[in-house]
């Protein structure tokens, strides 16, 4: 199923993402209040990729 190999992509992209934002942030000294956010954010989009990848594998079979 190509569509649900592009699907696990994208969530764990995303969770990368957010990760490299808040590094970035962290590294300029910037807020710390953004730094929270990204990390609640990163938890967030962590918990909802296991879930699509775990969903994908119980469909496969």
């Amino acid at each position: 199923m190509p569509s649900s190999n592009i699907i696990v992509g994208i969530a764990t992209a995303l969770v990368a993402g957010v990760l490299v934002l808040g590094l970035v942030n962290m590294m300029r000294n910037g807020s710390p209040d953004l730094s929270q956010k990204l990390m609640r954010w990163r938890v967030g989009l962590q918990f909802l990729a296991i879930v699509i990848i775990m969903a994908v594998l119980w469909f496969r079979g």
